[in-house]
């Protein structure tokens, strides 16, 4: 499995992720779905899925938030930082979620559009004493039920095109196109000119077939 970044920085992401929701949820006041979507837009938490270091190792939690709110609001005056590291919900659920981001190269769009920061932390009381690996395979199973048709899939069939006639026009073997579209392969690491070919008969970007475009 390729991950987002190396592991040396994990444990810095962790801790600055899980500050960070902790922050901005207890110490802002900001509503937790909101500071999930803050930080999935922001250009911050773009560089904190690629594993930039000096955002996952070289900023606090709390200069990671006082940045997304800097952006997002022009905020000028921050509240203390003043949590009891480790106790709150929210400080669990970003710890667990910086290692499945980690992990599973997920984008934090991805993740939650597909389920809510507000519903990851209503697993704490069920899951803050198990594994990280429960986690991720629960949350890995949620976000399948949830995922619906592949980019690839919606956008062929949207142009009115079969598979078949896609593999055809493109020069892409059938194959390949069904075993993306159900998932089995990872359209993410098709070859740059597979993608090209489809993504030129289809009238689409690149981008758009893609599953989870990241950096």
């Amino acid at each position: 499995m390729i991950h987002a970044y190396d592991d040396c920085y994990l444990p810095s992401a962790q801790t600055a992720l899980a500050d960070y929701f902790d922050y901005v949820i207890n110490g802002c006041g900001i509503a937790p779905d909101l500071a999930a979507a803050l930080l999935a837009q922001s250009p911050w938490g773009r560089q904190f899925e690629c594993g930039n270091p000096s955002v996952v190792a070289g900023m606090s939690g709390t200069e990671l938030a006082q940045a997304v709110l800097r952006d997002s609001f022009a905020v000028v005056d921050y509240p203390g930082s003043e949590m009891e590291i480790g106790r709150s919900p929210e400080y669990w659920a970003g710890w667990c979620l910086a290692a499945f981001q980690w992990r599973f190269a997920s984008s934090f769009k991805d993740i939650f559009r597909k389920v809510s920061f507000s519903e990851i932390l209503s697993w704490y009381p069920l899951y803050h004493e198990m594994g990280q690996d429960q986690f991720d395979a629960d949350l890995v199973e949620l976000l399948a039920e949830r995922r619906g048709d592949a980019n690839l899939k919606r956008i062929r069939e949207a142009r009115g095109l079969s598979q078949s006639a896609l593999a055809e026009k493109a020069q892409v073997g059938l194959r390949s196109i069904q075993m993306y579209e159900q998932r089995v392969n990872d359209i993410d690491k098709a070859q740059a000119r597979t993608l090209y070919r489809m993504a030129r008969v289809l009238g689409c970007s690149i981008d758009d077939l893609l599953e989870n475009p990241n950096c």
